[in-house]
């Protein structure tokens, strides 16, 4: 997300990889991120400022498209079969925004992969779902602040609640664990806090439990 990194690391995590390892992948931040986001700070390569005003929020610019090449290589070399595209709540859901987005899935090369949106902020559920329908997206959210609105499978984002410095419950794993069989094919749940190994081994031995 932060920088693509080069296409070798990607083999080399390929070749570490265990039988049956999978891996999945956020967008870089080129596409979704505009450049005054805070995690800009993290990016490593040096862009002139002619082309950072470019990036971000699915612009259909030679920038934005570029940098998904950039993911998309990325991620074939690595193996993916999804890739989720995180928009901060500073992308909005203007008009323009909406054509952007529309102009960005309708354009790009979508090979074998699943893409995954994960909406934040003033988002209404219905622009979601007509949205992630229309441009055949799965609809990515925290299944402890909100139901997904469409999606082929499920993919879930546990950030933590109120914040990434959180620990999540027995409690609340055995609940996570009881939506997730209730769901019809595939479930993907990423652990985004503090605590994820740990959170995702518990849930682990909760799932393989029952």
């Amino acid at each position: 997300f932060y920088d693509i990194p080069k296409i070798e690391l990607a083999k080399k995590w390929r070749a570490e990889a265990p039988c049956g390892f999978e891996f999945t992948m956020k967008a870089w931040q080129l596409i979704t991120h505009r450049a005054n986001s805070p995690t800009y700070r993290r990016l490593k390569r040096k862009l002139p400022e002619s082309a950072l005003k470019n990036c971000g929020f699915f612009n259909p610019t030679d920038e934005v498209f570029s940098a998904w090449d950039e993911t998309r290589e990325f991620a074939k070399a690595l193996g993916v079969k999804i890739i989720v595209f995180q928009s901060p709540a500073s992308f909005k859901p203007t008009s323009e925004n909406k054509k952007n987005l529309e102009k960005f899935f309708n354009s790009i090369e979508r090979d074998e992969f699943i893409f995954a949106w994960e909406a934040r902020g003033e988002w209404k559920r219905d622009e979601i779902r007509e949205l992630s329908e229309h441009l055949n997206l799965i609809d990515c959210v925290d299944p402890f602040k909100r139901r997904e609105e469409w999606g082929t499978i499920t993919y879930w984002r546990l950030h933590g609640k109120g914040g990434y410095r959180y620990k999540y419950s027995d409690e609340e794993l055995e609940k996570l664990f009881y939506w997730a069989s209730k769901k019809q094919g595939e479930v993907y749940i990423m652990f985004n806090n503090t605590e994820m190994k740990n959170d995702a081994e518990r849930f682990k031995r909760i799932a393989e439990s029952n």
